[in-house]
């Protein structure tokens, strides 16, 4: 599940249109997939550069766009962006900065 700032980064990258203010996993896989359709249909290159800009692997790209994938192109993409961004936040709470209370203790 995303917190309200990821779901804003992607909401906000890749200009979608929601009146919500929390979206679901499948409601944002959704507007995200009919994002992505209409970005490679009129703006292939600026996809690639959020793509890039995301560090979504090209090989994984690639193979979303290939015509052996399992999913539709847009769909592909989507999910590797959705999933880059679990990845993201998982790294983020992984190494994430103690506070002061959490080092109260420690001699340095």
């Amino acid at each position: 599940m995303f917190s309200k700032k990821e779901t804003s980064i992607i909401v906000r990258n890749f200009e979608l249109e929601t009146n919500k203010e929390s979206l679901s996993e499948e409601e944002l896989l959704g507007l995200l997939t009919e994002q992505v359709a209409y970005m490679i249909e009129y703006k292939m290159d600026y996809l690639l550069s959020l793509l890039y800009r995301l560090d979504v692997l090209e090989h994984k790209i690639n193979h979303a766009l290939s015509p052996v994938a399992i999913d539709m192109p847009a769909v592909g993409l989507a999910k590797l962006i959705l999933e880059r961004q679990k990845q993201r936040v998982a790294t983020k709470e992984q190494y994430k900065q103690k506070t002061d209370d959490e080092l109260e203790g420690w001699e340095w």
